[in-house]
């Protein structure tokens, strides 16, 4: 079987076949080439969990992870894969989802995150799963991801899944022979001024839009409650690899800051508090809220659920013992529906500073869903119409020295106030100990929609993917788009094309989306005029109060399948 592991491998390796050069950010150029600029269309793809299995065997027995007949019996394999089921993603369908990709969206987007697991989990017993079989699965698929993205100049960020390392779940502090043999598999990704960083403990930054905005690729394996090795960022453990990933991330979050940059937070498990460490989750809220005009958003994967949650200031401020994700015999939905029950109304009211959003994508492994990938739009309206020189664009000077005259919130929180912090047990605790200045502002990209705001998103899956075989191409059609139509098409009234920011490309949706007197549809339920905080605690409180779009937002989430 082993044998077998490394001919899939090799096959897919040869699907990328040319070697691509080491990232360029905003640069199609290949290596020897004149530079050539590259247009920043204002769009860029979030892809996660591709968990590509080379067992996988079409017609082999579901109960058998779909690798071979069973006695058992029951549904067989799919030849692209097997919807809501317990299996992984065969080559055929990685393949074939990187391939449409490159046919129909590289000439679309500006960057690519990238949110880890691709390595199959370890659910079969016949075949355990061994270290090197995860490196040939990350090497091969981050071939084909250079060959299809980096060749063309569009930069990828990756992140490490908890099924990218040996144990599952489990690793320490670096150096280490992972960190090691990642920081070769992802060559090509890793700008050379975070080395230290990733050979340290898996994480690391880099600009893809230079001198303006920037990604910071998380391990949050380190504040995973299921990592075993680590400490779980004890207050009086400084050493904790948890504590020293936190410690970067505020550097790299100050340094950013100190420059007028922009900033998304990518990485594979989201943070919650079901699924990080408590002290982890205090540490990590509190940077958010802390950093809220740098931060444009935070990206994960891991669950394989579409939604998306709220880091709140009551998180942190001991109010109460334990928050409503904590009660017991709840599915995803209903731990949100009772977060998002709980935001004050009016909205006039709500204090955004104390709110930071979380979006977590659903996966390309059908597992247990179907696949899906997202495609973001953001703001670049002023800018010159190429990215290249986006550094010296009089436009994003003028809008730095506006940020700079801003007078912002700097308010402390000083929670070595609040009375449990007199109390021993809580005495030495994360919580008790954030007093350094918050720095919100209203006008924001995060807050106000503005130059590099996350304006929404497009969600595309493959909802007939147990119909696709050898005479039946696959194809990835539109799910849902949080635009309102308003936003697909330039002023009726004026026509004007030279100011509109075609947020999609038409040719790529629906016909009846197409046109400009298009009627709201299914494709449009939210009808988001963009994606800043104030936005997502809009459809945050119209979840918690209308049932109709309740069960919407329910069937994104779990895509026709069983709720988890």
């Amino acid at each position: 079987m082993r044998t077998q592991s490394l001919v899939f491998v090799l096959g897919l390796c040869c699907a990328a076949t040319i070697a691509a050069p080491t990232q360029i950010v905003l640069d199609t150029s290949l290596a020897g080439d004149e530079l050539a600029p590259r247009k920043l269309h204002g769009r860029f793809l979030h892809i996660t969990d591709i968990h590509p299995d080379p067992f996988y065997d079409p017609g082999a027995s579901e109960s058998s992870a779909c690798h071979r007949a069973s006695v058992k019996g029951g549904r067989p394999a799919g030849y692209y894969g097997t919807p809501y089921s317990k299996c992984e993603s065969p080559f055929r369908l990685t393949n074939f989802t990187l391939d449409f990709l490159d046919e129909h969206w590289t000439s679309e987007i500006d960057f690519v995150i990238w949110t880890g697991d691709n390595a199959r989990h370890d659910n079969d017993k016949h075949i355990p799963r061994l270290l090197d079989e995860i490196y040939d699965l990350n090497r091969a698929v981050a071939k084909k991801m250079e060959h299809v993205f980096v060749s063309k100049g569009i930069p990828v960020v990756p992140s490490l899944g908890n099924n990218d390392i040996w144990p599952h779940n489990t690793i320490s502090t670096g150096p280490n022979k992972i960190f090691e043999e990642f920081s070769s598999i992802w060559n090509a990704f890793i700008p050379p001024t975070s080395s230290a960083s990733f050979h340290q403990g898996g994480y690391f930054s880099t600009e893809i839009i230079p001198d303006a905005v920037a990604a910071i690729s998380l391990n949050t394996l380190y504040f995973y409650k299921k990592n075993y090795a680590v400490g779980g960022c004890n207050f009086n453990d400084p050493e904790d690899p948890g504590n020293i990933h936190l410690d970067w991330l505020e550097e790299q979050l100050e340094s950013f800051r100190s420059r007028q940059m922009q900033v998304w937070i990518t990485g594979h498990v989201p943070p919650s508090e079901k699924g990080y460490f408590p002290e982890c989750y205090y540490r990590f809220v509190e940077l958010n809220l802390r950093f809220q005009d740098t931060i444009l958003g935070n990206l994960y994967g891991h669950k394989n659920i579409d939604h998306f949650s709220l880091l709140d200031a009551d998180d942190i401020n001991m109010s109460t013992e334990e928050s409503s994700e904590t009660s017991a015999g709840s599915t995803l939905f209903d731990f949100l529906i009772a977060d998002f029950s709980e935001i004050p109304e009016p909205l006039e009211e709500i204090h955004y500073d104390n709110y930071v959003v979380v979006n977590t994508n659903a996966a390309i492994v059908p597992r247990p869903y179907i696949p899906s990938f997202r495609v973001f739009a953001y703001n670049v309206t002023g800018l010159s119409s190429t990215a290249r020189h986006v550094s010296s664009d009089p436009y994003l000077q003028t809008t730095k020295a506006a940020w700079r005259r801003r007078a912002l919130n700097n308010e402390q929180l000083r929670t070595s106030n609040q009375p449990k912090c007199r109390q021993l047990e809580y005495r030495d605790t994360w919580r008790c100990h954030f007093d350094k200045p918050r720095h919100s502002d209203s006008e924001s990209p995060s807050r106000s929609n503005s130059l590099w705001s996350p304006l929404g998103y497009a969600q595309f899956y493959m909802p007939r993917l147990g119909e696709f075989d050898q005479t039946h191409d696959p194809d990835f059609e539109l799910e849902y788009m949080t635009f309102p139509l308003s936003r697909m098409h330039p002023d009726e009234e004026t026509q004007d094309t030279t100011n509109h920011q075609y947020v999609m490309p038409l040719r790529l949706l629906p016909e009846e989306l197409r046109q400009p007197h298009a009627v709201e549809s299914e494709y449009t339920p939210y009808k988001l005029d963009d994606l800043t905080i104030p936005s997502w605690l809009d459809l945050a409180t119209r979840l918690a109060k209308e049932k109709e779009l309740q069960i919407k937002f329910k069937e994104f989430m779990y895509m026709g399948g069983k709720e988890t």
